[in-house]
């Protein structure tokens, strides 16, 4: 007799146990060529990374190595050459596989991260008389890494720098290629005429370039937002009074040395703080994003809408499959994964931004845990901006099916008419009483002709030019301002 019986899963191989690695997360996965250029700044090996760069950073400030702190701030700390600062900028600048391994055998050890990247330093600066000779200073002042400091201190900076750079090297950038190449649609169509559907019913037409133009004007607004957005930092001790500071140097003043570090890292200072910096600057910035993602989403799905009325064609890519059956499809899949990517992204940004304004008294770990997926939250945003993008460069007007919509919708003429009547009626003419019910009775739930539109022009009486012009009107060339408005305001 044939075996039907499923090979068991406990028979199947583990994959799990491959090598290298298989991702667990799609952005790691499949979608990995496009997210890539985050993993630099929000990936666990990025932030390790500015960790080792903040508390190198932190060693040269507290020798008088920095804009605002003009000498060594410790009692016999001496100040440090050129290379020997050179030495320690090389320790984040150089963090490669071979580091990343080995900081996480350190933290094997300590169970905690942010002492484990002091001890790596601490390997670095006990290594320097290799590399700089004997005389070097480094090894006299190895006490000064992660002086004064809380933990938080140097993560709440690591994170501002981390999602900084995240922002503005590599989502800001694409987020604004993206709003570039949707303007230009907007302006090469802003003269195509559209029937706009209000409650997805024929109403009064528009271009199409008009309302591309409007998604593109919203989506900058946001992005003006997210470019004036302040990163904000804080090194001030276990709960922000500077107490390890003051004990161990009280002759120094510690909220100018503070303010001057923070600022040498490009960083907003935030002088009152508990043991965290409060994140409200990340819930404001993910926000915005998030605000951005949901008005992307609403051009993905008008984008799509579009495609399903005809109104834009999809070129076709090449050898690829649209339907494992239907051999004629071309679906709209890159509107379609965007918008489950902003959704997810945007659900993301919410929690973050929801979670990281509270803190229990003066500390609790959950933000520490849910910042840890600001990678992901704008791996997808990242990922959606990339399919719209390559979405909208496979499109094409098709202008026969705007204008068969167009001319089969003479109805639409009735707002203006009626517009006209009013008009005629302030300025004296007689004749021209109940121009809304008028119009109503002759357009609603009817389908009206050119001819029907035209012959009841011709009966009302109005004045010559004004029944010229408006018998000239076609549901094509009612679209008011709608060109010049793009062209005038959208850039």
């Amino acid at each position: 007799m044939p075996n039907n019986s499923a090979v068991p899963t406990s028979a199947r191989v583990r994959l799990a146990e491959i090598d290298p690695p298989i991702a667990l997360g799609p952005l790691d996965g499949r979608y990995r060529g496009a997210v890539a250029p985050l993993v630099d700044y929000v990936s666990e090996a990025a932030l390790n990374r500015e960790r080792i760069n903040v508390e190198v950073e932190w060693v040269i400030a507290l020798t008088g190595g920095i804009a605002g702190i003009a000498d060594p701030v410790v009692p016999g700390a001496a100040r440090l050459t050129p290379a020997e600062v050179d030495y320690l900028r090389a320790i984040p600048a150089t963090f490669g596989s071979a580091e990343v391994a080995e900081l996480a055998a350190i933290e094997q050890e300590t169970v905690h991260d942010v002492k484990a990247v002091e001890y790596f330093i601490k390997r670095r600066i006990a290594a320097a008389p290799a590399a700089l000779g004997p005389d070097t200073n480094l090894g006299r002042i190895s006490e000064l890494v992660h002086f004064a400091c809380t933990s938080e201190d140097i993560n709440n900076l690591s994170y501002a720098l981390m999602v900084r750079g995240a922002v503005t090297q590599v989502w800001a950038p694409s987020a604004h290629d993206l709003v570039d190449q949707l303007a230009a649609m907007a302006h090469e169509h802003a003269a195509v005429p559209l029937l706009a559907l209000t409650h997805g019913q024929p109403a009064t037409p528009t271009t199409l370039g008009k309302e591309l133009g409007v998604l593109a004007h919203r989506l900058r607004r946001q992005l003006r937002r997210i470019d004036a957005a302040e990163y904000l930092g804080k090194i001030n001790g276990a709960t922000g009074t500077f107490g390890a500071h003051t004990a161990a140097v009280p002759g120094a003043d510690w909220p100018a040395i503070s303010r001057a570090f923070v600022e040498h890292l490009g960083l907003t200072w935030n002088p009152l703080t508990t043991q965290i910096e409060s994140h409200d600057w990340q819930a404001e910035l993910y926000s915005d994003v998030a605000r951005f993602n949901r008005i992307l989403h609403n051009l993905s799905t008008d984008v799509w809408t579009y495609i399903s009325l005809g109104v834009f064609k999809q070129i076709p890519v090449p050898g690829a499959t649209g339907s494992s059956t239907m051999p004629h499809k071309v679906n709209p899949i890159r509107f379609e994964n965007a918008e489950a990517n902003l959704e997810i992204s945007s659900s993301l940004l919410d929690t973050l931004a929801a979670t990281l304004v509270t803190s229990r008294l003066q500390r609790d770990l959950t933000d520490s845990t849910t910042q840890r997926n600001i990678g992901p939250a704008f791996g997808h945003s990242l990922l959606a901006i990339d399919n719209v993008s390559k979405g909208l460069s496979r499109l094409a007007v098709d202008t026969e099916v705007t204008a068969n919509a167009l001319d089969h919708n003479w109805e639409v003429l009735g707002e203006p008419i009626q517009s006209a009547m009013r008009a005629a009626a302030i300025a004296g003419v007689p004749g021209m009483e109940n121009p809304y019910e008028r119009l109503k009775e002759l357009t609603r739930g009817h389908r009206i002709t050119a001819d029907d539109m035209r012959n009841f022009i011709a009966t009302l009486g109005l004045p010559a030019d004004v029944a010229k012009r408006l018998a000239a009107l076609t549901p094509a060339t009612y679209v008011g301002l709608a060109e010049s408005l793009v062209n005038t305001y959208l850039d």
